[in-house]
């Protein structure tokens, strides 16, 4: 089964995310802040990291930095699921996440939208030949 890591530090949001991922398939890790998340990445390798924006010790901008600065994890599709962005902030683009959803969202566009980064795997993020979809936003 592909694994997501959620890096989400509101507990019912998490349960919710953890809930409907589970229910498709997934095998889910959870981490509260950003830097047990890129403790959890290190350490299993997710195919898919859904993350907060913000979070305490590492917000969810720093984490997909962070990610895509580490040699194993680079490539690792990101999408980040946020209630504090602005429609066309380009912050989480330039971070290197693949696909922004603003909450609310609706639970078949997240499963859409992990099903498909999952699919695709991992892939680049940066120059011409990126397969990354760096789609902002997909659901507002």
């Amino acid at each position: 089964m592909p694994v997501v890591l959620i890096a989400e530090d509101d507990e019912d949001i998490a349960l919710i995310l953890s809930r409907l991922l589970k229910r498709s398939g997934y095998t889910v890790l959870h981490a509260p802040d950003g830097q047990r998340a890129f403790d959890l990445a290190i350490a299993h390798r997710p195919d898919l990291v859904l993350t907060d924006l913000g979070m305490p010790v590492m917000d969810g901008l720093e984490l997909t930095r962070s990610i895509r600065e580490h040699a194993e994890l680079r490539d690792t599709p990101i999408v980040m699921l946020s209630g504090h962005l602005h429609p066309g902030d380009g912050a989480p683009v330039r971070a290197g996440v693949c696909v922004v959803l603003l909450k609310p969202c609706p639970n078949d566009k997240l499963r859409e939208v992990v099903n498909d980064l999952v699919e695709l795997g991992a892939h680049g993020h940066s120059g011409a030949d990126s397969a990354c979809p760096a789609r902002w936003p997909v659901s507002v």
